[in-house]
């Protein structure tokens, strides 16, 4: 019996130090990540061999990888190719082509957009535009409630399948767990459309279905007929938000495009859909030619997440913070910046850029509240200027730069939308656009209030531990 237990010990001890060498050897790693992880696998060894286990690697089945990677790249070709000259503004023209290397297409011209004017608007404008489509809908939501905005776009997308639209839709089946248990979701079915659960894990074993139980598919897309694209924060639910009401109500943003930039939001729905169902959309694509418009301003999509080169969407952060010459606005919800990114936030602020950024003062995520709280004296000491938003949980993810140059989406400023996350965002050049999303930031400033500078370096020693020790672990987060 004591043989047996020391023979067991010894297995432990050796898969300990097993998982201790992978951490440490994993190539492409950040090596603060990996600082981190080496500190809670030695200071809590048990638990934390299980948690890398489980979460140390943002790994998926070479299978998934495979299929995704060949649904996206017979799919490129049927990407719009643009002349557009984008180096002209040399910074801008970086954080275009940063977007060209992610996406593997050019910049895409001729396009326009309006900035839904409240949440319940975006979703009637969504419904609209579904019970005019002719040909196809798809919509992809990493959240969707049977709620009175989610009912009305199931009801929306059974009316259309009914009439003949060939409808697909994508919901995480994690964070639509609910949705495609009910009978909203078997309605759909029924009425006709094609449904999808994206990334199911069998009794939450990732194992079993070749990936991480946390990878999810985070993003937000609507096409509908090919020529038209939502894009944004908002996921398909009141903003009331039943099932965390408490931080209610859920302000976001959600902005309706037109122009050749829909035809890539579809490439970005089309890519995961035949990875996870098999159907090939190329023929469905080639009957909907997208449309570019005379003087409509230059945009492109991009999908990130745990297939895209290591940092990809950092790298766009940066990029775009880099174009930035008098001012930048940024609102994010979950903040939990690796060094590259709080680095071009800090610089940006050291060469004289007004920068400003709007947090939720309550947090769904009490972790991710507290290490966002954790990084204000580094801002603050650079400059930044830090915000509060205190009616309800500002969810909407906006980067204003100058005035003309923005990016917006599902990506957070955190680990998760970093490096584990299927994300989709869209930067655009256009004075008029980043104008109403500014008007947006204006009204969620004047429902904020300003962090003091002062209060923050006057920090208690024991409250500098914690920030001290929580921005250390941010990379597990």
């Amino acid at each position: 019996m004591i043989d047996a237990k020391v023979a067991f010990g010894v297995v432990l001890l050796a898969v300990h130090i097993a998982v201790i060498l992978r951490a440490v050897l994993l190539e492409g790693r950040e090596p603060y990540a990996r600082a981190a992880w080496l500190m809670l696998l030695v200071g809590l060894p048990g638990i934390g061999t299980v948690l890398y286990l489980l979460f140390g690697e943002p790994w998926i089945s070479k299978g998934y990888r495979r299929r995704a990677t060949r649904a996206y790249e017979q799919l490129l070709p049927y990407a719009p190719r643009s002349t557009l000259p984008i180096g002209e503004r040399s910074a801008v023209g970086n954080a275009f082509r940063t977007c060209e290397a992610a996406s593997q297409w050019s910049v895409a011209s001729g396009n326009r957009a309006s900035v839904a004017p409240d949440s319940d608007a975006a979703i009637a404008m969504i419904v609209a535009d579904i019970d005019a489509a002719r040909c196809s809908v798809h919509l992809s939501f990493y959240i969707w409630l049977g709620d009175h905005n989610g009912t009305a776009v199931a009801e929306a997308v059974c009316r259309a399948a009914r009439r003949g639209v060939a409808c697909r839709i994508v919901a995480d089946a994690i964070g639509s767990r609910a949705l495609v248990r009910s009978s909203l979701w078997r309605a759909m079915g029924a009425a006709g459309a094609h449904l999808c659960a994206s990334l199911r894990v069998p009794l939450g074993l990732g194992f079993l279905a070749g990936h991480r139980t946390d990878l999810r598919n985070h993003r937000k897309i609507v096409v509908i007929d090919g020529r038209i694209t939502y894009c944004g924060s908002q996921n398909c639910a009141d903003p009331a938000f039943l099932p965390k009401r408490h931080f209610a109500p859920w302000v976001d943003i959600l902005i309706r495009y037109e122009g050749l930039v829909a035809r890539q939001a579809e490439l970005i729905f089309a890519s995961v859909w035949t990875a996870e169902t098999g159907e090939d959309l190329r023929p469905a694509l080639a009957k909907n030619e997208p449309v570019s418009f005379a003087g409509g301003f230059p945009a492109i999509a991009v999908g990130t997440g745990p297939l895209s080169p290591r940092s990809m969407m950092t790298e766009i952060f940066v990029a775009v913070l880099a174009a930035a010459r008098k001012s930048a606005t940024i609102t994010t919800p979950y903040f939990a910046p690796d060094p590259p990114l709080i680095g071009a936030i800090v610089a940006a602020s050291r060469r004289g850029v007004d920068l400003r950024i709007i947090f939720p003062r309550r947090n769904d995520s009490r972790i991710v509240g507290a290490i966002s709280r954790a990084y204000y004296p580094i801002l603050a000491q650079a400059g930044v200027r830090i915000f509060e938003y205190r009616d309800g949980l500002l969810h909407a993810k906006t980067l204003v730069v100058d005035g003309r140059l923005g990016l917006v989406g599902s990506a957070n400023m955190d680990r998760r939308s970093l490096d584990l996350n299927f994300e989709n965002n869209v930067l655009f050049d256009s004075a008029n656009l980043a104008g109403d999303v500014g008007k947006h930031q204006r009204s969620w400033f004047a429902n904020s209030t300003e962090i003091d500078h002062g209060g923050i370096a006057a920090r208690w020693l024991p409250r500098r531990l914690v920030d001290n020790l929580l921005t250390m672990v941010a990379a597990l987060f």
